[in-house]
Formats: structure tokens, C-alpha cells, sequence
């Protein structure tokens, strides 16, 4: 009776064995992996089995090849048996988190939203699971612009943490809050969730890595406020302060030991991007005070610390944050009459654009922006007209479309007998927003 009960674990644990170590190969075998998974099923497995082997399908399909339909079929599977099976959660809920990222991926955002919401539903008594759903589907609302549902969703997260006592996941909802409030240029409301937010960080006593990307998270977003309210001499304490934060972290080694509340198993970047970050708010700051050449020098710093990254690391924020960087590099070199070296990267740009839609979404009217700063630089008044109704047709933000409007108005200006698109200019209403 013992071998029988035996049996199945055995050709089991060896046809997983077999798997991963075709997973792990250099360079990985996917097909026999995927075919040693399949084998499972020959052998009319328990529901546990069944469901675990579909999710591992799955997701090895899912991030390994470009079959998403078949991914898809497993992942379902996946969700649905493992619905059947008391105490599974782990299997359930990352089935369906894997789930609706392909579904997102296949633009199916429909199916995502219902399936994260039922995972969310179901998850309560599972604090880890139920946080980084929250944080999904936060994440979705704000990649459809939805921000106040995002908003929402991480108002409830905060208030979840707090009753199942994880105040450092209270502070990455709350932060995450703010990041979204900025994005809304709701101003009266950041300024008192920073000022709890201060609060609950000061006061947690934990992971000290933990506990510093908290801070640097804190500090990007006090930075980032006193920026955008142009308050450009209140911002050198709180660079300070993030400055020596990332030394810190930069000497403290990585915990192993786990943390005993699973909410509170969450970190918000790797202390290299984190180092990152702070290089390019640290440009964003010497930009505004007028410091060219220190927002140069931190520029070309971060640059060469992305290109390192990105050897190892696919990581879609690196691609942002280098976008960015060379956004602000390029306004620099036009200022400094560098005009052949900010034509070279604004075609950086445009290839990091091509590579992401989304980056391509999110930054096309600041590139069309840049190129008619570039072309009004070298006199070509046409062409910066044309790049600047683009960037105007793109733009939802309404800084970049006065940015934009007064270039404009300048290049009819110089154009002369433009009076009339001058005043239209002038008097429109501002950014269409989707």
C-alpha cells in the first residue's frame, strides 16, 4: 500500500527534475522542458498535480516562447482546478496573476480586470497574495490612465496592510498613492499622505534595506513634489537626504532571513535602480537651478551605470528611466549649442521608443517636442512647426502643452504675417485628454 501511495510522487518528482534542469540549461532546452511536463498527464495525476504541472506549463510557455494561446489554455486550467482544491493558494493565485498579465499582453485588458478582482475577492485570508493583487490591478488601472480607480485600489491596500499589522506594505501603498497623485497633479492632497507617510517610515523598525528604499521612495516623491511646485531651493535636504540613502544601501547586504509577516514580503526596486533614480532626480534638480554642467556629469553617470544594468537586466523600467535621462540631456545640449550630439540622441531615443509601443505611447510628444526644439535651433522653422502640431495633437499633459504652445507661438513669431495662428495658438484650450 506505502509504494503505491509512493508511486506517483516518484516518476512525478522525476519528470519535474527532468524539467527544471532542461529550464536551467545554458542555453535553456524549453521544448524539453515543456515536454517533460506534458508527460504528467500520462499518468492521470491528483488534482494537486494536475493543476500545479498546468501552472508550470504555463508559465514556462507564457515567458519562455511566443505560444501565448497554449500558455493561456494551461493558465486557465490552472485557475479553474485549482478553485477545487482546498488550501491552494499559492497555485490559485499566481495562475491567475500570470493569467491576466497575458491577457494584458494580448490587449485583452476585459479579461484581466474580472479575473484579478475574483482573485482579490477570494484572497483576504492570504495577506501576501491579496497585496500584490491589489497592486496588479492598481498597476493596470494606471497603464489605462484610470488613476483614480488606481488610487482607490491603493487606498484600500493601505488599510488592509494596517489591519493585518504590515506597516512597511501600508507605506508602499500609501507612497504608491502619492506617486499616482502626483501623476494627477493633485497637489493639496500629496502634501498631507507625504507628511504621514514620513511618519510611518521613521517609525518602522525593520529589514534595514527595507526600511532605506522605503526612504528613497519617500524622498523621489518629496523631491519630485517641490520640482513640480518649482520650488527649486527647497529640494537640496531632501537630495541630500536621498543622496546618503543610497550610500547606506549601497553597504548594507541583502537579508536572507524572511520576513515573519508575509504582507510585508515586498520590495520596491533593486538598490541598483534605486541608484539610478536618484541620478536622474538628482538631473531633473540641476536642470530646473540652471547647473548644466553637474546635470551633464550626473547624466553621463547614469548612463553608463544603465548600459552595465542592462547587460544583465530587461527590466522595462531601465529602458524609462534612460528615456528620460536622455530627454534631459538633449534640452541641455540645445541650451549649450551642443546641436549634432542632441540630433544623436534624439535618434537614441527614437530606438528605445521603437522597441517598446508603450514607451513609444508615453514619450511621442516629448521626442516630436525635441525635434522641434532641435530644428528651431538650426533654422528650420517649417520643420519645427510641423514637429510641434504633432506633439500638441499627442500630448495630454497640460505642462508639455504650454511648453509646446509657446514654442510655437515663438516659431510664427519669427516666421512673421502669422498673426492670426498666433492668437489660435494662443487662445486654445489645451491638451485633449484620453
Amino acid at each position: 500500500m506505502a509504494s503505491n501511495v509512493e508511486a506517483p510522487e516518484r516518476w512525478y518528482l522525476a519528470l519535474l527534475g527532468f524539467a527544471e534542469h532542461f529550464r536551467t540549461s545554458s542555453p535553456p532546452k524549453i521544448r524539453l522542458c515543456v515536454h517533460c511536463l506534458q508527460a504528467v498527464f500520462q499518468f492521470k495525476p491528483p488534482q494537486r498535480i494536475e493543476a500545479r504541472t498546468h501552472l508550470q506549463l504555463g508559465s514556462v510557455l507564457y515567458h519562455h516562447t511566443k505560444n501565448s494561446e497554449l500558455a493561456r489554455n494551461h493558465l486557465e486550467k490552472a485557475w479553474y482546478i485549482s478553485q477545487q482544491v482546498p488550501q491552494f493558494e499559492d497555485v490559485k493565485f499566481e495562475a491567475a496573476s500570470i493569467l491576466s498579465e497575458l491577457f494584458c499582453q494580448q490587449n485583452l485588458v476585459d479579461s484581466a480586470k474580472p479575473l484579478l478582482r475574483k482573485a482579490i475577492q477570494i484572497s483576504q485570508q492570504t495577506p501576501y497574495w491579496h497585496c500584490r493583487l491589489l497592486f496588479q490591478l492598481a498597476q493596470l488601472h494606471t497603464l489605462e490612465k484610470d488613476l483614480v480607480s488606481a488610487c482607490d485600489l491603493l487606498g484600500v491596500g493601505a488599510e488592509y496592510a494596517r489591519v493585518v499589522g504590515s506597516e512597511y506594505t501600508r507605506a508602499l501603498f500609501l507612497l504608491s498613492k502619492g506617486m499616482l497623485l502626483l501623476m494627477e497633479r493633485k497637489l493639496g492632497e500629496v502634501h498631507p499622505l507625504l507628511t504621514l507617510c514620513g511618519t510611518i517610515v521613521e517609525n518602522w523598525q525593520g529589514n534595514p534595506i527595507q526600511k532605506e528604499s522605503l526612504r528613497v521612495f519617500f524622498l523621489v516623491l518629496q523631491v519630485t513634489h517641490y520640482l513640480d511646485a518649482g520650488q527649486v531651493k527647497s529640494v537640496k535636504p531632501c537630495l541630500k537626504q536621498l543622496q546618503q540613502c543610497i550610500q547606506t544601501i549601497s553597504t548594507l547586504h541583502d537579508d536572507e532571513i524572511l520576513p515573519s509577516n508575509p504582507a510585508d514580503l515586498f520590495h520596491w526596486l533593486p538598490k541598483e535602480h534605486m541608484c539610478v533614480l536618484v541620478y536622474l532626480v538628482t538631473v531633473m534638480h540641476s536642470m530646473q537651478a540652471g547647473y548644466l554642467e553637474k546635470a551633464q556629469k550626473y547624466t553621463d553617470k547614469a548612463l553608463m551605470q544603465l548600459e552595465k544594468l542592462k547587460m544583465l537586466d530587461c527590466s522595462p523600467i531601465l529602458s524609462t528611466f534612460q528615456v528620460i535621462l536622455l530627454e534631459h540631456i538633449i534640452m541641455c545640449r540645445l541650451v549649450t549649442g551642443h546641436k549634432a550630439t542632441a540630433l544623436q540622441e534624439i535618434s537614441q531615443v527614437c530606438q528605445l521608443c521603437q522597441q517598446s509601443p508603450r514607451l513609444f505611447t508615453n514619450h511621442a510628444a516629448q521626442l516630436h517636442t525635441l525635434l522641434g526644439l532641435y530644428c528651431i535651433s538650426v533654422n528650420c522653422m517649417d520643420n519645427a512647426e510641423a514637429q510641434f502640431t504633432t506633439a500638441l495633437r499627442l500630448t495630454t499633459h497640460q505642462e508639455l502643452w504650454t511648453y509646446i504652445v509657446t514654442n510655437l507661438a515663438s516659431v510664427y513669431i519669427r516666421e512673421g504675417n502669422r498673426h492670426q495662428e498666433i492668437l489660435a495658438v494662443i487662445f486654445a484650450t489645451g491638451p485633449h485628454r484620453a
